[in-house]
């Protein structure tokens, strides 16, 4: 996995210094359980302790160099000891010198110009170990673009920013590094990783794979619904398109592959549903909470996930539709009953499943993200000690509290990083100038707005985790649709989507290349297929800006309904003509009427709605009628005519 997840591609420590890593991380837990149950610390505090934690123990598990990782075994560089504790130093700066800090408002010492320097590299640092390239570059070029403003081009131009203005925004207010995203990896976020990382525990992933395979293993084509489904489930835990890849995809690639698809369609299964793990709510790759705090205006959790919830099953419909039709295209069977595991049995572990389900349910009542995570991670030990097999001592519950704290560094070193091109967004105004000049080179025309924004949220998502991803789209890419009296939620979800999808957009599709390295396959091949399959993530977007009920804004539950149905025949209609095939082949004619007609459906209006329902009715029969007749061409003739 690290080979394509810089995140997976920590150091295998022994001896004292793997203690010394998994006490750390082990506090790490306890410190943010503890703000959980008993309230957080003031903002700069709760932030720095969470980033200082964070810092250290990145530059002590992550080598500096993708060489070094290759080793299994190998001793910390003198190097990392020394960033290690200058991070430390960071991480305590704030809280043993807050009252000086206040008292002094903003005026900064020598010392303390310093040490938000030293903040900015480590941050910057730590994100290239673990994140990886991209979200670095782009936070290096932002800060240049804050110092070097006055001789940017006339509509880019600014007055500039003073070294110890650079210093005091990214780390002495709550604008740069110890902003936002970073307030919500220390809050919300870490506890949902910590609840995934129990999840694992207990051995729910595993469950995720054996359910899928007894509910989708013996269908046409089964292993890619099985690949479809265990995703859209692992989702839920996972931050990562390219962890959810590895993890299931060495499971469900090496299936479709004995079944008979082709190396780079199974990568690009594998890939297109691992990615739309992170658009599935409850949790979407921790952005739904990055979002509420972003938007404002009154947004809920709970607006975001029901927001979310009919593009995400559209997405999943169409990846499943577009299986199914190459299955019944090149004649794939699903696999034998022997190698499905026993339906009662799996049907008996289905209370596993309940933690995911209560954390809905406590998100859906009101109940705060922290309650319901801390909830939700008791509800997972309580569910464990059901069975013996999935029981948690101590020492499981030590183990999970490791592994959750090394699954948020990632995430808190990209939130850091990302506060960074926030910080910078903020104190020159780029956002709305970026904006106005997107609004100006589509004339103030919506669709060729959304076009270039969709451009510039994939550029901008290429080769970032989810957290980053959404901060850094919707710091710079948002605003342009919110010009053009897009509603915000809207906004919000079109540049989300776009980012998340870069993950399988070539030519860095991070989550298609991790499939190819599974596959076998050719990575660009694969990075295409996934695109294809994943049409759905590049239509779904506009029809949302354009006709909000989608997201079921301002609807009743009778369009909701409506909206659903006719939605997901547009799918079907479009999986055939995008595969070719529906109950025979289609011809070109065919394919191009087949998705006008899905196109039409998925836009909600009834006039669109008529048009494409009648098209599609048109199209099913003909299909009907051609397959009848091709049965009776090709009967055997009674024994008497032989």
């Amino acid at each position: 996995m690290g080979k394509y997840d810089p995140e997976s591609g920590f150091r295998k420590l022994t001896g004292i210094l793997y203690w010394i890593v998994t006490i750390g991380l082990f506090a790490f837990s306890v410190f943010q359980l503890y703000t959980a149950i008993f309230g957080v610390f003031t903002a700069q505090i709760q932030r720095t302790i969470h980033l200082g934690f964070a810092l250290s123990l990145i530059f002590l598990l992550f080598p500096a160099s993708k060489k070094k990782r290759k080793k299994k075994r190998f001793q910390i560089t003198w190097l990392d000891g020394i960033l290690s504790a200058l991070s430390v130093v960071i991480g305590l700066y704030w809280p043993l010198n807050i009252n000086e800090l206040v008292l002094r408002a903003g005026r900064l010492t020598t010392i303390d110009l310093i040490i938000g320097f030293i903040a900015i590299i480590l941050v910057l640092e730590a994100a290239r170990r673990v994140v990886g390239l991209p979200i670095t570059i782009i936070s290096i070029i932002f800060l240049l673009y804050a110092y070097f403003g006055p001789y940017m081009p006339s509509f880019l131009a600014h007055r500039g920013l003073s070294l110890e203005r650079i210093s005091q925004t990214m780390f002495f207010s709550t604008e740069g590094i110890l902003g936002t995203p970073l307030a919500v990896s220390s809050t919300f976020i870490f506890l949902f990783l910590l609840f995934g990382a129990f999840l694992i525990k207990t051995g729910v992933g595993q469950y995720f794979n054996d359910l899928a395979l007894t509910l989708a293993g013996r269908r046409v084509g089964g292993p890619a619904k099985v690949a479809i489904f265990s995703s859209a489930l692992q989702g839920t835990i996972s931050g990562s398109s390219v962890a959810n890849v590895v993890t299931s995809g060495s499971f469900t690639i090496p299936m479709m592959k004995k079944l008979g698809y082709k190396k780079e369609f199974a990568g690009a299964v594998e890939a297109a549903a691992s990615t739309g793990g992170q658009l599935m709510p409850p949790i979407m790759g921790a952005a739904a909470f990055l979002m509420v705090e972003f938007i404002g205006h009154g947004i809920t959790y709970w607006d975001i996930a029901k927001a979310a919830a009919i593009p995400a099953v559209l997405y999943f419909t169409g990846i499943w539709i577009m299986t199914h039709f190459e299955a019944k295209r090149i004649g794939l069977r699903g696999l034998d009953k022997s190698e499905v595991p026993n339906k009662i049995a799996i049907l008996k572990k289905i209370y596993l499943l309940f933690p995911l389900v209560g954390i809905v349910f406590l998100l859906m009542t009101g109940t705060s993200a922290t309650r319901s995570a801390l909830w939700a991670i008791v509800f997972t030990i309580l569910v464990g000690a059901v069975n013996k097999a999935t029981r948690m001592g101590i020492k499981d519950i030590f183990d999970a509290l490791v592994n959750g704290a090394r699954t948020a560094l990632g995430v808190a070193s990209a939130t850091a990083c990302a506060g960074i091109i926030v910080g910078v967004v903020t104190a020159t105004g780029l956002g709305l100038k970026l904006a106005n000049g997107l609004v100006t080179l589509s004339g103030g025309i919506l669709i060729l707005t959304l076009f270039f924004t969709m451009i510039a949220s994939l550029i901008l998502g290429m080769g970032s985790p989810t957290t980053a991803n959404y901060v850094i789209t919707s710091t710079i890419a948002a605003p342009a649709l919110i010009l053009l009296n897009v509603p915000i939620l809207s906004a919000h979800m079109f540049v989300f989507y776009f980012g998340i999808i870069a993950d399988i957009t070539p030519p860095v599709a991070l989550a298609a290349f991790a499939a190819s390295g599974v596959s076998g396959g050719e990575p660009i091949k694969t990075g295409i297929n996934s695109s294809k399959l994943a049409i759905a993530a590049f239509i779904i977007p506009y029809i949302f800006v354009l006709s909000p009920e989608l997201l079921m804004i301002d609807t009743t539950w009778y369009q909701t309904i409506w909206v659903v149905f006719t939605s997901l025949i547009g799918m079907i209609s479009i999986g055939a003509g995008m595969i070719g095939y529906w109950m025979r082949r289609v011809t070109p004619i065919e394919r191009i009427i087949a998705i006008a007609a899905g196109l039409l459906l998925i836009y909600p209006g009834s006039i669109t709605d008529a048009i494409g329902l009648a098209s599609v009715i048109i199209l099913f029969a003909l299909q009907f009628i051609l397959k009848i007749k091709d049965k009776n061409h090709t009967a055997p003739l009674p024994s008497a005519q032989k």
